[in-house]
């Protein structure tokens, strides 16, 4: 009788999976998802808005477009005037902004 007992307790607990064990391979795949898509985004979007906020008259700056230009006036909150050409002076979002040019000297040898 006790056998018996034991051989269909052991029957029962074969057939359920653990649920901790089955929240694992989920919980992998956020850690996976966080480390490599989120956190470098997060990253990315920091580095883009410090980008914008230190841009100031005299930086020669890169657009999404492709577009580059020297700024001429950068007090505004959302806009950014541009000098594409001497006398050519256009209005754009800063939040357009990519990149800013290095405009220091190298040494050439």
């Amino acid at each position: 009788m006790i056998s018996a007992f034991a051989e269909q307790v052991i029957e029962n607990t074969q057939g359920e999976p653990n649920t901790f064990t089955s929240f694992i391979p989920l919980v992998l795949i956020f850690i996976i998802f966080y480390f490599f898509i989120i956190r470098p985004q997060t990253k990315k979007q920091k580095e883009q808005q410090s980008l914008i906020g230190s841009i100031k008259k005299g930086d020669k700056v890169v657009f999404a477009g492709g577009l580059v230009g020297k700024v001429t006036n950068a007090k505004g909150n959302d806009y950014v005037e541009i000098e594409i050409d001497s006398g050519t002076n256009i209005k754009a979002l800063k939040s357009s902004i990519t990149s800013l040019v290095n405009t220091k000297p190298t040494d050439k040898k």
